[in-house]
């Protein structure tokens, strides 16, 4: 096969066991941990953290309790064993109590263990809280998509003694790496801290009843779902409704209506948003030529790539290589 010729479609893809299709897609999101802080608290204390841009960042209480404030929400508070995940990298503060005045964080005398990780000391020397703090950038097409409908701030309580969540087991024993600090124990931390935020959102989707709707209830959809992961799966398929509509074992209007319904487009709207998503993550993390990129995302005509790119980001392929 020519380097240029478009990828063949292999049917045994859509073959496969349909499995868990949410899975797959939280099974495709990168993160990488761009920095963590394990800290050590005392009452009074209050600390700004600054807007972060399109990262997500995390605060696991490991003992203690803090607030939170971000945007124009009231105080959170946050206790022992609750995680909270701040979707958008938005401001926020954290405080031994919700009138205690801040600090910015950049001012803090935070101890630089690694690259990635630190430690902090700070407060007035009263009741102690210890956080566990993390910022990650999450890198895939499947991550606009699905941080698009996930709240802004929200909060899992999972600790108790008596449970059997993996979380909880997990947020325990990041908790004795961050007292022991070990050596390699930053390693461990943020290579945990990681898994941590991918079952945070899973717990949130599973539990949460606005999680129950749009395009996170259809990727549970035993038949749309299929259709889904097909075009997560061969992206450059020359998918049309009626191939779909057979991959979901269904019939082509009863296929189309419930796609639209369930995901609120089209299914070719998907599509296309999929693989131009797919497109500017190529554009933006590789050198491949737009038309090198154009024919592996099924796009026989460089032009018609563009035009579409352009409908989807409002930019063209060449403006977004150049960021």
């Amino acid at each position: 096969m020519n380097s240029h010729d478009p990828p063949i479609f292999d049917p045994a893809l859509i073959a496969q066991p349909l499995g868990d299709p949410l899975g797959e897609i939280l099974h495709l999101l990168k993160l990488t941990g761009t920095f963590y802080c394990q800290s050590r608290l005392s009452a009074p204390w209050g600390i700004e953290v600054p807007a972060l841009g399109e990262v997500m960042s995390f605060a696991v209480v490991t003992s203690g309790r803090c607030w939170l404030t971000a945007g124009g929400n009231d105080s959170l508070l946050v206790e022992q064993g609750n995680l909270i995940l701040l979707t958008g990298g938005a401001k926020h503060c954290l405080r031994s109590d919700p009138e205690v005045p801040t600090e910015h964080l950049d001012t803090l005398p935070a101890r630089k263990v690694t690259e990635v990780y630190e430690t902090l000391d700070y407060g007035g020397g009263g009741e102690i809280t210890s956080i566990m703090y993390g910022v990650v950038r999450v890198d895939h097409a499947a991550s606009g998509i699905l941080m698009s409908l996930l709240p802004d701030v929200f909060k899992i309580d999972i600790w108790n003694d008596n449970s059997d969540s993996w979380l909880q087991g997990t947020l325990q024993f990041i908790a004795r790496e961050a007292r022991a600090l070990r050596p390699g124990g930053g390693t461990v931390i943020t290579r945990l801290a990681d898994v941590v935020v991918i079952e945070a959102i899973r717990t949130w989707i599973n539990t949460a009843p606005e999680a129950d709707k749009g395009w996170l209830k259809a990727t549970r959809d035993k038949q749309i779902g299929r259709a889904i992961i097909a075009i997560h799966r061969a992206p450059a398929e020359d998918w049309t409704v009626e191939k779909l509509a057979k991959v979901a074992g269904m019939s082509r209007s009863a296929f189309s209506a419930r796609f639209t319904s369930m995901v609120g487009q089209s299914a070719i709207q998907y599509l296309t948003i999929w693989r131009m998503q797919l497109a500017r993550e190529k554009l933006l993390q590789t050198t491949q030529s737009v038309a090198a990129v154009a024919i592996e995302l099924g796009y026989q005509s460089e032009p018609a790539f563009s035009r579409a790119f352009k409908r989807v980001f409002r930019e063209t392929p060449g403006q977004v290589r150049r960021q």
